[in-house]
């Protein structure tokens, strides 16, 4: 092995989708103004600002009230993890989760996503890091402040249809701007570009 070897920390499909990366492949020029990016999270945090403050209904005493989960759901109380978790050494595969990729910095949830293993979704190719490197690097190149945490709700369901009728209210709620559902109504700009399989 020659004497500047230097093992990767990366598999070979992470290597890969870096250098495929829409994140690093852009043409030059092409970078968003540093204040058309702080307007674009100034919209989503103030709509979900709403949201947040949205009292919840109040009901009589002896009335049976159905409250959804995504009502009570609150993804910015979840206790932060690194965005690259997933790099890390697990025992277990981990448990049915809700996931909230949430940039801390700006108050503004990202993406919402669900998983039977939460220690093992983001193992392999996952469009939402790419996205994430590119709302990252977006910040970088005009010094911006960026916090970017995952937070697990562990508490749902083991069914995955019942999981992801949970994930879609919560789509729907938040109007998280990396969800695909959510593209159109904030354009968001840091979603193009699809890796070759």
């Amino acid at each position: 092995m020659p004497s500047d070897y230097q093992p990767s920390l990366l598999s070979d499909t992470d290597l890969r989708a870096a250098d495929l990366s829409w994140a690093y492949n852009r043409p030059a020029g092409s970078t968003m103004l540093a204040d058309e990016l702080q307007g674009w999270k100034q919209r989503v945090a103030q709509f979900q600002a709403t949201v947040k403050s949205d009292p919840s209904v109040q009901g009589t005493l002896f009335e049976v009230a159905d409250i959804s989960s995504a009502d009570t759901i609150d993804p910015f109380t979840l206790p932060p993890r690194n965005a690259e978790f997933w790099r890390g050494q697990f025992q277990e595969s981990g448990v049915p989760a809700l996931y909230f990729v949430v940039d801390h910095d700006a108050a503004v949830l990202l993406y919402v996503g669900e998983t039977v293993k939460s220690n093992q979704r983001w193992k392999g190719v996952h469009d939402c890091k790419r996205y994430i490197l590119s709302y990252v690097e977006a910040h970088r190149v005009h010094q911006l402040p960026v916090a970017v945490n995952i937070g697990f709700w562990l508490h749902a369901d083991c069914d995955r249809k019942a999981r992801q009728r949970l994930e879609q209210e919560l789509i729907c709620r938040w109007r998280s701007p990396f969800n695909k559902e959510n593209w159109a109504t904030w354009s968001t700009p840091f979603v193009g570009g699809k890796l070759d399989a």
